[in-house]
């Protein structure tokens, strides 16, 4: 198999979807001529055409709500929102029309568009190139969430969110875009092979919604993460020598909560970690649904690691990250309980 970036595995993601169906078409802020501030759709207006890839105004709102339009019609955009800060004012298209469009019509209309956004830290851009929103979405019925950690599975979770009939909000984790990272640096490192997550299948290829994967098997704790922190509990388990289960949830709607229980109850212990801030964040839902599933097998409270209650401390952002030290505090906190 082909070894790829993530950059480069979701602009094959993509490839691959236009080719097999005249129906994709892909639009958003510099995407089209210019490929997009981080080259994921370089190459696509050149090979597709500007009907099917093309730059879009500066309007989140309106290329949302043109792809709601398109989908409703027959169309499968898969749009690019050039960081998820910037989603905020197509919020209302997305939560009042797109997720509701299937219902509010008895299924008579659906809208099967994908919305891409890079989320996360890790390019010192600040308070308004650096958040991480996915309890937005998660909180909204009607949308899929999913947020990969490597390269394979962002092939095969875009392929599988484009040809998904209903609206999916793909968010990539912008430090795991340019290559590797084994959870303990601030710039890539190689290879992808130290986690085995860096060969990306050829052609058509996909990765089930719904479905979360064992990064580590362990007996002692559960780490439940996604993203990047998936990365950093790898290495905070490595670095403890604690026998820690890692856990990558992969989507957080529809949530493999089956793969979660059967960890827990197998280890009688659970961290949770994810680099959005703590307070209402999806690692709540998951500490809840840990508590309600697994109350009897528990040998000590649910722990969270997880971003500062604060907006994005540029000066601070390596401190702001849960890294392999704080995760690995949890750790031994949850193990002395």
């Amino acid at each position: 198999m082909p070894r790829m970036t993530m950059i480069e595995a979701i602009r094959d993601a993509m490839d691959v979807s236009m080719g097999r169906d005249d129906n994709v078409v892909v639009f958003g802020e510099d995407v089209g001529y210019f490929g997009g501030v981080f080259r994921c759709t370089a190459g696509l207006q050149q090979k597709y055409g500007t009907s099917r890839c093309f730059d879009a105004p500066i309007s989140e709102l309106g290329i949302v709500g043109t792809a709601i339009g398109m989908a409703a019609y027959g169309l499968r955009p898969c749009v690019e929102v050039q960081f998820a800060d910037y989603v905020y004012p197509a919020y209302d298209q997305i939560v009042s029309e797109a997720a509701r469009i299937r219902y509010r019509s008895a299924g008579q209309f659906t809208c099967p568009i994908v919305i891409r956004m890079p989320t996360g830290g890790g390019i010192f851009g600040g308070q308004t190139h650096s958040q991480s929103p996915e309890a937005l979405f998660t909180h909204v019925s009607g949308l899929k969430v999913v947020v990969p950690s490597n390269p394979q599975d962002a092939k095969g979770l875009l392929i599988s969110a484009i040809e998904d009939p209903d609206p999916v909000i793909f968010l990539e984790p912008k430090r795991l875009y340019n290559g590797p990272f084994d959870g303990h640096h601030d710039r890539p490192v190689t290879p992808w092979s130290k986690h085995e997550l860096g060969d990306v299948a050829a052609d058509h290829v996909t990765v089930p919604l719904g479905k979360a994967v064992t990064r580590r098997e362990g007996s002692a704790v559960t780490i439940l993460a996604y993203g990047t922190m998936v990365h950093v509990a790898l290495a905070a388990a490595e670095d403890t020598g604690i026998d820690a289960e890692v856990i990558d949830l992969r989507t957080l709607v529809p949530l493999d909560l089956d793969a979660i229980v059967a960890s827990v109850k197998k280890t009688g212990r659970c961290v949770v970690v994810h680099e959005a801030t703590m307070t209402s964040g999806f690692g709540a839902e998951l500490v809840s649904l840990v508590q309600e599933h697994c109350f009897y097998h528990l040998e000590a409270p649910v722990a969270r690691v997880a971003g500062w209650d604060t907006p994005y401390p540029h000066a601070q952002e390596w401190d702001y990250f849960p890294g392999p030290a704080r995760v690995g505090e949890a750790l031994r906190v949850v193990m002395e309980a």
